[in-house]
């Protein structure tokens, strides 16, 4: 069910809107008044904001601009000052979208719904760009873990930079001296034998968490490869 927040002083135009997308299974709570909008921007979760520029209490692109601070979702702006002025500081504070009243309810819901599929298409990509697939296992690179499904191996800062630099060349045969380099900015050959400590726990972690002890192939006398596992 798509979350919607709509914030205008006109009472009127905000009831025939909220019965309008609630006939549209849309979840709707309006705010005649600036303040009331930030504290629904921060509790209700919306998926979009519909966001008047002309409220009394702080103009809509102070607003927007307060509201930017703590949610990137959609935010259209409708608003009768139609100037290309407008528009631009309406972008400019942060709007996805910039409508002329009056508008057609219709066509407003087709652009939310436009821009909320957007918005949910860039944050997969952005999420899936932090993120390296090892079915079952998974590299969170934003939060530094090794997942198993829901569950967190904990690691080491070296075993979460050795697994990480596997998996960033799946497939690949890394030799001692390349992990010894990542891990630690340097590698002498006797450096092979941290290399080899530090990968001995993390396959230890592996397999006594997951029973898994195929993820990653020796190569011998020369280092190790990460391999997806075969479903």
């Amino acid at each position: 069910m798509t979350k919607l927040l709509m914030i205008d002083d006109d009472i009127e135009v905000l009831k025939i809107n909220k019965k309008f997308f609630e006939e549209k299974n849309c979840l709707v709570e309006v705010a005649d008044v600036a303040i009331k909008g930030l504290q629904l921007a921060k509790t209700f979760n919306p998926d979009c904001i519909l966001l008047d520029v002309m409220i009394p209490d702080l103009d809509g692109f102070s607003l927007c601009r307060e509201i930017r601070k703590i949610t990137d979702v959609p935010i259209l702006f409708l608003s009768g000052k139609v100037s290309e002025d407008d528009k631009i500081e309406g972008f400019e504070s942060g709007a996805d979208d910039y409508i002329e009243k009056p508008y057609s309810l219709r066509e407003l819901y087709a652009r939310i719904q436009v821009n909320i599929r957007r918005h949910t298409r860039t944050n997969r990509l952005k999420q899936e760009s932090m993120t390296i697939n090892l079915n079952p296992f998974f590299v969170d690179i934003e939060n530094h873990k090794l997942m198993y499904g829901n569950e967190e191996i904990a690691l080491s800062n070296k075993e979460y930079d050795l697994i990480l630099f596997l998996a960033q060349n799946i497939g690949k045969e890394i030799t001692f001296e390349e992990i010894g380099y990542r891990l630690w900015g340097t590698y002498i050959e006797t450096d092979r034998r941290n290399v080899m400590v530090n990968m001995s726990r993390l396959r230890k972690k592996i397999e006594s968490q997951t029973g898994i002890d195929n993820l990653i192939e020796t190569v011998w006398a020369k280092g190790y490869k990460l391999v997806r596992l075969k479903n």
